[in-house]
């Protein structure tokens, strides 16, 4: 039986992001990228939400960190992969973004990960690096990987980003 002293609970906030879009669609994306690095920009709600930051930004390379708790457990006690997925899914995108134009987006064509090893709430901060590989004006090919506290690989990943011109 569940009982109040087993029970946790976890709150966050964001900032409203079509405020945040205003903003930074008047931006590079490697601009935009480092204003929310640095605090100008607030960070989107999935960021507050799975406890991602950005740790550097250049010009075709992110760094985030994650940390990683008992809220993003799965029934088999551990960090569920969607959690790792989708902080290579920010790094890759993220990366690809620092590449782009004011006014221009992005979307994930496709995303392939492989884990390598089991992430837990001590297994953190997770450290994740994104990188371009090869940019275009229609298609951005990235890949990454995501390390544990220890510095042990525990996932990487590969994605084709499609440009979007003139959001």
């Amino acid at each position: 039986m569940i009982t109040d002293e087993h029970r946790r609970s976890q709150t966050f906030s964001w900032v409203d992001p079509a405020e945040v879009l205003k903003t930074a669609s008047t931006m590079s994306g490697l601009d935009a990228m480092r204003a929310l690095a640095n605090g100008e920009l607030a960070p989107p709600p999935i960021a507050a939400l799975m406890q991602f930051s950005p740790v550097s930004v250049e010009n075709g390379k992110v760094v985030f960190e994650c940390q990683p708790s008992e809220a993003h457990y799965n029934p088999i006690g551990m960090v569920h992969g969607g959690l790792v997925c989708t902080l290579l899914d920010t790094v890759l995108g993220c990366a690809a973004h620092t590449t782009l134009p004011a006014g221009t987006g992005y979307t994930s064509i496709d995303i392939n990960v492989s884990y390598q090893r089991p992430v837990h709430s001590h297994s953190g901060p997770l450290t994740a690096t994104g990188t371009v590989v090869k940019s275009g004006s229609r298609v951005i090919f990235t890949e990454g990987s995501v390390v544990d506290n220890t510095g042990r690989v525990v996932a990487t990943g590969t994605s084709s980003l499609l440009v979007i011109a003139g959001r």
